[in-house]
């Protein structure tokens, strides 16, 4: 699906020869600060490498429309945007967006539940805590049914035992529907259980290794 061919971005990272499957879960693992968000900001087409070429279903990044790309590449960072509003605007914000057709109440509330965010839809959003606007942003992006998730450590508010039945419902989600997630964690024991592949940033340079 991606391919990246002798890409370099400033002197932040090198990527030599990659490839990201689609229809698999690929965990980007690496220090803080090597470089794993640069990566999805690139898959995104937020920056361009510096050198180099990345490809996405055998065509350059650079040829094709940031906006459409967008539409099929859907990113999550980690500190994400919430809009004025309760919870029901927030979760139908990537939607009208779009100008798509908008979902009953009953499908947000099941969002809500697959995210583990009990809150009503009538909820402010100025209420709730860190780790409840990373989940409701997360339902947000999930509701949009892209072919690509591109995911920025989406459980790095939330405590270990919600975090870990979110990183299980996302996978179990990407791969029920068959789906491409490109994931960065800080936990090598969550991109071992929950990947299909594992890319790893060491010395500034982004390599597969075996799972």
């Amino acid at each position: 699906m991606f391919r990246f061919d002798s890409v370099t971005f400033l002197d932040i990272l090198r990527v030599p020869s990659l490839m990201i499957g689609g229809g698999r879960v690929t965990s980007l693992l690496g220090a803080s600060g090597s470089g794993k968000t640069t990566i999805l900001r690139m898959l995104n087409k937020m920056v361009s490498p510096t050198a180099g070429e990345i490809l996405y279903h055998d065509r350059p990044l650079r040829e094709i429309d940031s906006v459409l790309h967008r539409r099929e590449v859907c990113m999550l960072s980690q500190t994400p945007v919430m809009f004025e509003g309760n919870v029901r605007d927030n979760l139908l914000a990537g939607l009208l967006f779009r100008k798509a057709p908008l979902p009953e109440d009953t499908v947000l509330s099941e969002t809500l539940d697959r995210v583990h965010l009990n809150k009503p839809l009538s909820e402010p959003v100025d209420k709730l805590s860190g780790g409840e606007k990373q989940r409701l942003a997360l339902g947000r992006v999930l509701l949009l049914d892209a072919p690509v998730y591109l995911l920025d450590e989406p459980s790095s508010s939330l405590d270990e035992n919600t975090a870990v039945a979110v990183i299980e419902m996302i996978a179990s989600c990407v791969r029920e529907k068959g789906k491409t997630l490109v994931l960065v964690t800080h936990s090598a024991a969550v991109a071992e259980k929950y990947s299909d592949d594992i890319v790893e940033i060491r010395n500034k340079v982004a390599e597969r290794r075996s799972v």
